[in-house]
C-alpha cells in the first residue's frame, strides 16, 4: 500500500457513470426453507464481494441478507467520517427492523474481514437468535505479508490528521486469481478520488486512514466480548492471506467460549476468500457447517 495525502474531497459524484444510484439496501435473496444467513461485506467493500456466497447459499435453501454498511457506496469525504457503530447498526437492523425481524427459523451470521467481527458482535448481542457464526478472513489487525505500512500508520490514525490521509491499494488487492486481479488493477491503477464508477463492483481504491482508527475501536470493544460468545463459530482463512495473518483467526478461537469451534485453512487464496480461487470451497464449508450445527427439531 502507498500513502496519499489530500486536504479535502468534496467533488465525488453520488451516481455511477450510467446515472444509477447505489442500492442502499444491499442484497436480499428469499430462500425456500426457514433458515437465514446475514452475510456482511468488508470495510470499504460492497455486497458484491459476497455475492457468490449469497447465491450459493440461497440455491441451498437459505434466505440471505447482505446489508450495505453505513456510508459505503458514498463519496470518500462521507465514508471517511463513518464510525464503527454505524457499521454495526447496519447489520443489527436486519434483525431488529429489517428482513429477518420476524424470522422464526435458524439465523446464521457471517462476514468477510471486518464483516466477520460484526457477525461476532451479532452473536454476542442476539444470543437467542443467532445460531452460529462463520468468520471469513477476520481482521483484527493488519499483519499480512502485503501490509508493511500498517504499524506505522496506526499512531497517525489516532490523531486528527487521520482524515487527511488515505491508503492507495496496491497489488495483489487480496486476490490471488490473476484474471480477477487484472480487472481490479485496471480500475485501481488509474482511479481518482472522485471516481465511483466501479466501486460497486471492486470496492474503493482508496482506504481512509480514519477507518483504521474506527477498526481499532471496534477490535477493542469486541475483544472484551469474545469470552461471552458461546454460539458455534467457524473461522475460514487463507494461510497466505496478504492482509491479515492466520493469527487473527487463532486470536478469536482462543478467546471465545463456544463448545463448537473450528479453523479451516485455504491454500490457494489471499484475503478476499469470498471471491478468490477457492470461493466454492468456502461456500461448501459454510453450508456444511450451518447444517451441522442447526438444532434438530424436538419430537
Amino acid at each position: 500500500m502507498s500513502v496519499v495525502f489530500s486536504l479535502d474531497i468534496k467533488r465525488c459524484p453520488k451516481t455511477t457513470p450510467d446515472g444509477s444510484h447505489a442500492d442502499k439496501n444491499g442484497l436480499y435473496l428469499k430462500g425456500d426453507t426457514d433458515s437465514s444467513v446475514i452475510l456482511i461485506h468488508g470495510l470499504t467493500g460492497t455486497p458484491n464481494e459476497v455475492r457468490f456466497l449469497a447465491n450459493f447459499l440461497n440455491k441451498n435453501g437459505f434466505s440471505v441478507v447482505c446489508p450495505r454498511l453505513a456510508r459505503h457506496g458514498e463519496p470518500l469525504h462521507i465514508l471517511k467520517k463513518a464510525k464503527w457503530r454505524e457499521f454495526y447498526d447496519s447489520a443489527r437492523r436486519v434483525l431488529t427492523e429489517g428482513e429477518l425481524a420476524h424470522a422464526k427459523g435458524p439465523i446464521f451470521a457471517s462476514g468477510l474481514s471486518m464483516g466477520a467481527l460484526l457477525a461476532l458482535l451479532l452473536a454476542d448481542e442476539f444470543k437467542e437468535r443467532i445460531t452460529a457464526v462463520s468468520c471469513l478472513a477476520p481482521t483484527l489487525f493488519y499483519d499480512g505479508w502485503n501490509t508493511p505500512l500498517s504499524k506505522y500508520l496506526l499512531p497517525l490514525a489516532c490523531t486528527p490528521l487521520r482524515y487527511l490521509y488515505y491508503l492507495k491499494e496496491d497489488p495483489p488487492y487480496g486476490i490471488k486469481n490473476e484474471a480477477i486481479r487484472q480487472r481490479i488493477h485496471k480500475y485501481y491503477n488509474s482511479a481518482k478520488f472522485d471516481d465511483l464508477g466501479n466501486v460497486e463492483q471492486f470496492g474503493y481504491p482508496y482506504f481512509p486512514v480514519s477507518l483504521l482508527y474506527e477498526l481499532q475501536l471496534l477490535v477493542k470493544y469486541l475483544t472484551k466480548r469474545l469470552a461471552h460468545i458461546k454460539a458455534p463459530v467457524q473461522l475460514i482463512q487463507a494461510k497466505d492471506d496478504d492482509m491479515t495473518s492466520v493469527k487473527n483467526s487463532k486470536f478469536i478461537y482462543d478467546r471465545i467460549s463456544s463448545d463448537t469451534k473450528e479453523i479451516a485453512l485455504l491454500y490457494n487464496s489471499y484475503h478476499v476468500i469470498t471471491a478468490d480461487q477457492e470461493r466454492d470451497v468456502v461456500a461448501d464449508r459454510m453450508n456444511e457447517f450451518f447444517r451441522r450445527v442447526t438444532p434438530r427439531p424436538q419430537l
